[in-house]
């Protein structure tokens, strides 16, 4: 259950802390919920959510070395390998040799193309079910507004990782 707030609203009190203010906190809070949806997988989703995650990446068209994964997933590369041998048992990845390289690379299979393009279809009815009953504004402002988001977000995080390596 999530209360009902409106920044601003009777926030007389310091009840906000340790945000600097009422906005910061329901900004966390927001983001908060959308973390929790994240795990969120629709009864007639085929993909487990890390196997669709790793399709996402995989979906254009471009093999990648278990290195490559861990680096566009963010994760520890040993939790990529269990979630790359998960997708890999249950037939929707593949590890192939490259010629000259010592790493093999991972393809989505038939079946994995397959499984995401469904999975990835019950996504986007729910974001269309979830954007029209918004109400006033449009999608486009929403990308706009989240896309900038982010990228300040990765600045941030890569200033912070600079700043830690130079006084660290």
């Amino acid at each position: 259950m999530t209360r009902e707030r409106v920044s601003g609203a009777d926030d007389s009190s310091d009840d906000y802390a340790p945000w600097p203010s009422p906005l910061y906190r329901d900004l966390a809070e927001e983001f908060l919920r959308m973390t929790r949806r994240r795990s969120h997988v629709d009864p007639d989703s085929i993909l487990e959510v890390s196997a669709f995650n790793l399709l996402w990446i995989l979906s254009d068209g471009k093999p990648r070395t278990l290195r490559q994964l861990t680096d566009a997933m963010q994760l520890e590369q040993s939790t990529v390998n269990r979630q790359v041998n998960a997708a890999i048992k249950h037939g929707y990845l593949e590890r192939f040799d490259v010629a000259g390289s010592i790493s093999k690379q991972v393809r989505p299979t038939r079946a994995g193309l397959d499984a995401f393009e469904h999975d990835g279809l019950l996504r986007a009815r729910r974001l269309e079910r979830v954007l029209s009953d918004m109400g006033p504004g449009s999608p486009e402002a929403l990308f706009r507004q989240l896309h900038a988001f982010n990228n300040a977000y990765d600045r941030t995080l890569a200033d912070d990782d600079r700043n830690r390596r130079r006084h660290g």
